[in-house]
């Protein structure tokens, strides 16, 4: 008995197109909060449960800063949001927190330099349009905060028209080659047109690719005044010694190191033995992760080979309440699992483990030649690009897990979606800045303490 034939690349189009009955395109544009919609406040809150209780100050004093800080921390809050607006019901692995601060280059584990997701703390698999909707409506936060408006709209349109034209590429391309497409940092710095800032970002490569860990990074994070290497200290974002807990917080982020590399293959374990475990800090890390249990741990192979991982504890996504549950019993493990989907390569030391008390972790390294954009100094040019470049690698992320011929179909050739979904992002992005008043209100009434950068 035969096996039934795959569906053709014309009949995923098809199938794709007809999802326009049920969910046109243009519904997509506009937002209008439910009258039932859950207090913005009330979410921060509810997403502050766990967290270490010394560090939520520190959070909200980084979501004070500004709407497009508020929305990076924000995530559980859009992911509700989300919910409510339509969808076609194809699912990809989605990132879950998909704005443009979390896209940056690092290097694979044959040296290249790649433009990527970074961070994917919240994937799990979800309707494609969450991300693209998120993705888009950071662009505008960020460009209110320096650029105008009409940049603003441009750098949303920009984002989704190269969405949708590199998901219609990729949907030509055989599965295999889909799964080896990467976005080369060569490649995407030679494509500014400004010279200058051509130059500038080819140097930045330059040195990221030349760094040394035991030159550039030991020095920078690590001391040995007292024989033994330890961390550096920069308080607030990275220090040894906590309010409560303290020894029972170095306990936990030892046995992670130790057990995490039952999740590793077989010649990465033993790579990694080739370590020991020297010293450990916590570390303070973005917006919505603050307060969550991330630590440095600092590893030597001799005296001249150190080695910097990043213990990192993985919570619940934020769309699990709205797109299921994920599969995976240890959420570090999802987050793994995510990365590995999402990016054409992956740290070779990501792993995952759980410690006894119940929290779940991944670990990677902290620094692989990252190059982290300073999106708040983009220029409006700069940011129309990169724009283009968020949108495209989006795709390739998604197109690795989903059927990018049926998101393709949808989309179709012409810029209806597009338009829909820069609406969407010009309205939400309002939202938000209503939402960032209601902290702010919040914080004023005492209602939530705040604690800005430097303070005590």
């Amino acid at each position: 008995m035969g096996k039934a034939q795959q569906p053709t690349r014309a009949a995923r189009l098809a199938q794709g197109k007809a999802l326009r009955e049920a969910c046109p395109r243009s519904s997509h544009a506009g937002w209008k909060a439910p009258h039932d919609r859950a207090d913005p406040v009330r979410l921060i809150e509810e997403s502050n449960q766990g967290r270490l209780p010394e560090l939520i100050p520190l959070r909200h004093g980084r979501m004070l800063v500004s709407p497009f800080t508020f929305y990076r921390g924000a995530a559980l809050n859009m992911a509700a949001d989300l919910a409510g607006t339509p969808t076609t019901g194809v699912r990809v692995q989605a990132c879950g927190d998909a704005h443009l601060g979390n896209f940056r280059c690092f290097a694979t584990p044959e040296r290249r330099v790649i433009f990527a997701i970074n961070d994917l703390d919240e994937t799990l698999p979800a309707p494609w349009e969450w991300d693209v909707k998120r993705l888009c409506a950071s662009f505008v936060l960020a460009c209110r905060a320096s650029l105008s408006e009409r940049v603003a709209e441009e750098a949303a349109l920009t984002c989704v028209r190269s969405y949708r034209g590199h998901l219609a590429e990729l949907s030509q391309m055989r599965v295999l080659d889909v799964w080896y497409a990467s976005s080369e940092a060569e490649e995407l710095f030679a494509s500014i047109e400004d010279e200058d800032s051509r130059a500038r970002a080819h140097r930045r490569l330059a040195r990221a690719k030349g760094r040394c860990a035991f030159e550039d990074d030991f020095p920078r994070l690590a001391c040995t005044a007292g024989g033994a290497p330890t961390i550096k200290e920069n308080p607030p974002t990275l220090y040894h010694h906590l309010q409560r807990g303290e020894e029972g917080f170095y306990a936990t982020i030892a046995s992670v190191v130790a057990h995490y590399r039952e999740s590793l293959p077989d010649e990465r374990r033993l790579l990694l033995d080739r370590f020991r475990l020297e010293d450990m800090a916590i570390k303070v890390v973005g917006v919505g992760s603050v307060g969550t249990v991330c630590s440095v741990a600092l590893l030597m192979a001799s005296a001249e080979d150190p080695l910097f991982l990043q213990v990192k504890e993985a919570r619940p996504s934020v769309l699990e309440a709205h797109a299921g549950e994920s599969v995976y019993g240890n959420h570090g493990q999802r987050v793994v699992v995510g990365h590995r989907l999402m990016q054409s390569a992956s740290d070779i030391f990501l792993g995952w483990t759980r410690e006894e008390g119940g929290r779940h972790f991944y670990v990677r390294q902290l620094r692989d030649v990252k190059i982290k954009f300073r999106v708040e100094e983009f220029k409006a040019s700069k940011m129309l690009q990169f724009a283009d470049w968020c949108g495209a690698t989006l795709a390739r992320a998604h197109a690795r897990s989903g059927e990018p011929a049926v998101i393709s179909g949808y989309l179709g050739k012409s810029d209806v979606f597009d338009r829909a979904v820069a609406a969407f992002a010009v309205a939400y992005a309002d939202q938000t800045e209503r939402d960032h008043a209601r902290l702010e209100r919040a914080v004023r009434e005492g209602r939530l303490e705040a604690q800005g950068e430097g303070t005590d």
